[in-house]
């Protein structure tokens, strides 16, 4: 304490100090674990280091060009109705989904996960999920027996591994070449869809909430995430960059959730939307 009271009063020399510390502890590391993603990332995408591990994904490139889909968060707004509502549809869905089989036989085309905790939850869940793709983040794949039929993509932890003072939000449309973090799953797959090609996104069950009593998802599941005060801003500036994303590229990505905090995306009525399909359906 002698020494720090000594340093408090030279103003200028203790605030470098603390920018020094702040730099050598906090964003030193960060920036070694995103320079050694960034030269691994080059090397795969320009061929010259072949890693099997993510070669998969190279399959998935445009299969659903031009088409629609589903992305279902677990938000709390969510029901075990609009899931009956999707199985005509091409949905993607993530996590504690699982807790929802035992109400529906329906099932997500595609399921996704990349949280270390929550996958050690639902590990037994997952492995009798018989979706098309099983998208896993390598931060999982990394420290767990992996099934070889699962798909790996290369997480960049962008908006976790930091506090920023300004979120630092990116987005790819080349999920070989990397995934972004944007403090959600659902942002995560939002980029899977645009590689995989799809044109019309729907969120349902987005529902940004974090509110303090804790009632995050549509079935409670024990999980916190130790961030989840940051949650909500985290997310909106990660969606900001999607839209931005896919505004100029004439994606249309909709938000058909009931009520939330999500307001970047246009609204669409979910009921009305899927009502309108059936109609359609009828007529042909």
């Amino acid at each position: 304490m002698v020494i720090k009271d000594y340093l408090k009063r030279y103003k200028f020399t203790y605030f470098l100090i603390k920018r020094i510390r702040k730099y050598q502890y906090v964003y030193l590391p960060y920036f070694i674990t995103i320079s050694i993603f960034n030269i691994r990332r080059l090397l795969r995408v320009m061929r010259f280091a072949r890693n099997s591990t993510y070669e998969k994904l190279r399959e998935i490139k445009n299969i659903h060009k031009g088409e629609r889909c589903f992305i279902v968060a677990t938000g709390p707004s969510l029901k075990i109705e609009d899931l009956e509502k999707l199985k005509n549809e091409v949905t993607f869905s993530m996590n504690s989904i699982c807790l929802a089989f035992d109400e529906t036989d329906w099932r997500p085309t595609y399921y996704g996960i990349q949280d270390q905790a929550v996958y050690k939850k639902f590990k037994k869940e997952i492995e009798k999920l018989n979706a098309k793709c099983t998208f896993i983040a390598d931060v999982i794949w990394e420290q767990n027996n992996i099934p070889e039929n699962y798909y790996i993509y290369p997480l960049n932890l962008l908006n976790h591994e930091i506090h920023h003072e300004k979120y630092n939000a990116k987005f790819s449309d080349n999920a070989f070449s990397a995934v972004y973090d944007g403090y959600s799953i659902t942002y995560s797959l939002i980029q899977m869809a645009v590689y995989m090609g799809f044109n019309d996104i729907y969120l349902i069950g987005a529902d940004c909430n974090y509110s303090n009593d804790m009632k995050h998802h549509f079935k409670e599941y024990g999980h916190v995430d130790p961030g989840f005060s940051l949650a909500r801003d985290k997310m909106i500036s990660a969606y900001k960059e999607a839209k931005k994303y896919a505004d100029k590229r004439n994606i249309k990505i909709y938000n058909s959730t009931r009520g939330g905090f999500l307001e970047v995306f246009e609204r669409v009525d979910f009921d009305e939307l899927l009502e309108q399909n059936k109609q359609e359906l009828i007529v042909l």
